[in-house]
């Protein structure tokens, strides 16, 4: 395994993060027991979770990924041992059954991050992010934003900071980042963390793969230059990025059993995907291992969320950071970028 630290900070993390948004819905809590076990073998120390989780988010199973951490934690007694990042839930329809009245304020917070605490069986969390915003924003697919002159929401960088910061100096938070965030946001935190000498944002976790790369345009000069770490999940685009629905959907995945997750499965998306696929097979490597190594070194990369819902996929993606991709593939890569960009943001 490779290493580095969370920015800004002294925390080592592997440059693989054990994803877990399918244990509670796809995977048992035996199954996930299973596959924290065989990712600290490999020297993974980083899983990353979420209040709303697991995914798609109910009622009846939300907290439910968080719980099976709590309790591989209990059974083991390894905390120590792993670096554990969450996230409280921004306002939005589809995560109303969590608590009446959403969003980043101290009380919204306060509930969430207690009862994180207690489903994890843990009196701090490593990583505390914001799911996604409470603002009218770009983000879940959306590539243009589009300007609501009505919006509710007001500026509130400063006192969400504050908020986290209460929590920080309580010692139940040790760092912060954010998810699904714009370059705009992510500056207005971090103007306001230096005007006001409030703890930095670490990272941001947004999608980021061959299909979407959108965060290159305008993010990712932001996260060189200021130290904050790219956070990606997706970096296989929901399992469509191993290949395995080139030919139709295959039955029992994810994008069987959730059909409403078809962002990866356009057009134009299948067409760059099979072209990733010839260009894997020329090089003699899996699709898998092609898409995930691209994701593994990019340089404002800190750890690349991958999941998986069987411990031979799971073995898959982690050995991916075994892999090093060569300036040809890589230009093979860029070719086939310019050629159809983008096509799943």
């Amino acid at each position: 395994m490779k290493y580095t630290k969370l920015p800004n900070t002294d925390l080592k993390v592997s440059k693989i993060c054990l994803g877990s948004m399918t244990w509670g819905q796809q995977n048992t809590e035996a199954e996930g027991h299973a596959q924290i076990d065989y990712a600290l073998d490999q020297g993974v120390n980083f899983i990353d979770t979420a209040e709303m989780y697991s995914v798609p988010a109910r009622p009846e199973t939300q907290g439910s990924t968080e719980e099976i951490i709590g309790s591989w934690i209990k059974k083991t007694g390894r905390r120590d041992d792993v670096v554990i990042a969450s996230k409280v839930a921004g306002p939005g329809e589809m995560v109303s059954h969590i608590r009446p009245n959403l969003g980043f304020h101290k009380e919204a917070m306060e509930d969430a991050l207690y009862k994180s605490l207690k489903r994890l069986q843990t009196d701090y969390i490593d990583l505390y992010q914001l799911h996604w915003p409470e603002r009218n924003a770009n983000f879940f697919g959306k590539l243009g934003y589009d300007h609501d002159s009505d919006e509710e929401w007001e500026d509130n960088f400063r006192e969400v900071l504050e908020n986290l910061n209460h929590f920080i100096k309580q010692g139940k938070i040790r760092h912060i980042g954010l998810s699904n965030e714009t370059p705009y946001g992510l500056m207005r935190f971090l103007e306001e963390s230096r005007k006001s000498e409030l703890p930095k944002i670490a990272t941001v976790q947004n999608p980021y793969n061959l299909l979407n790369r959108k965060d290159e345009i305008g993010l990712t000069e932001i996260l060189h230059r200021e130290n904050v770490g790219l956070f990606p999940y997706s970096p296989l685009g929901m399992g469509t990025l191993s290949g395995k629905h080139l030919d139709g959907i295959k039955e029992n995945t994810r994008l069987s059993l959730f059909p409403q997750y078809s962002r990866y499965s356009n057009d134009r998306a299948v067409a760059a995907t099979r072209k990733y696929k010839e260009l894997a097979d020329e090089y003699n490597m899996s699709l898998t291992q092609l898409a995930l190594a691209f994701v593994n070194q990019q340089p404002f990369v800190t750890s690349n969320i991958i999941g998986a819902t069987s411990l031979e996929q799971l073995k898959e993606n982690i050995d991916s950071i075994n892999v090093e991709l060569t300036k040809e593939i890589l230009e093979g890569i860029e070719e086939i970028h310019r050629e159809i960009p983008n096509p799943a943001p």
